[in-house]
């Protein structure tokens, strides 16, 4: 079962409050996007720390109804 773009979104943004979250779905098929994740949490944390932070916001759905994420996060210019 394939995960909504929206979905996603929301779980991110629920886990990571006042995150920005572009989802795009890269092969059309809802098994694989890319998400960017633009969060000031993120500050000063090294980028396994926010990448897991992303990761606990998804609740343990990677690799299951979310088959593959290109993810990618930064602070806020």
């Amino acid at each position: 079962m394939a995960m909504a773009a929206d979905e996603i979104e929301a779980l991110i943004v629920g886990g990571i409050p006042g995150a920005r979250v572009e989802i795009t779905d890269l092969a059309g098929d809802g098994d694989h996007y890319a998400a960017r994740v633009v969060s000031e949490s993120f500050r000063g944390l090294p980028r396994i720390k926010q990448h897991q932070a992303v990761y606990a916001a998804l609740g343990g759905r990677m690799g299951g109804v979310l088959h593959a994420l290109q993810l990618t996060t930064a602070v806020p210019e």
